[in-house]
């Protein structure tokens, strides 16, 4: 099973160097990626249950009391994304080179998982994003 996810990266890693090479834009600060699919994770979510005793008040409105809370697991797609890097940043390559700045080396072809909410749509190039630097929370090893 290890040598499936090796050959995979590897895989990943030859289209991402293929495709990056055929792309005529070089991006000057975000990153080029091409999303996965979603990741999906189990969340709890509270509602409130109607007590089975309803009073009116003095003004004959109907009151709702709510005694008790019912948790609930749904599954639901995650904040966080993954994605296959296809460019890298003119200044990240720069921040890499410089003795100056303590920044993980990523490159072309590598996994990373980011914050879905702040990563832009690119529809210069079909299904791809733009991601900053700073969303970037982790290299998928």
């Amino acid at each position: 099973m290890e040598d499936k996810n090796i050959n995979e990266i590897v895989d990943n890693t030859k289209i991402a160097e293929t495709v990056s090479e055929k792309i005529p834009y070089e991006t000057l600060k975000q990153f080029l990626v091409k999303p996965l699919d979603p990741i999906k994770v189990k969340k709890e979510f509270s509602k409130p249950v109607p007590s089975d005793e309803q009073k009116g008040n003095v003004d004959g409105i109907d009151a709702v009391d709510y005694d008790k809370v019912e948790t609930e697991v749904k599954e639901v797609e995650s904040n966080y994304r993954k994605g296959i890097v296809l460019k890298v940043p003119y200044e990240y390559q720069a921040m890499v080179n410089s003795d100056k700045f303590n920044v993980a080396n990523i490159n072309v072809g590598d996994t990373i998982v980011y914050k879905a909410g702040f990563a832009q749509w690119f529809d210069l190039l079909k299904d791809s994003q733009l991601v900053d630097s700073y969303s970037i929370v982790a290299l998928v090893k």
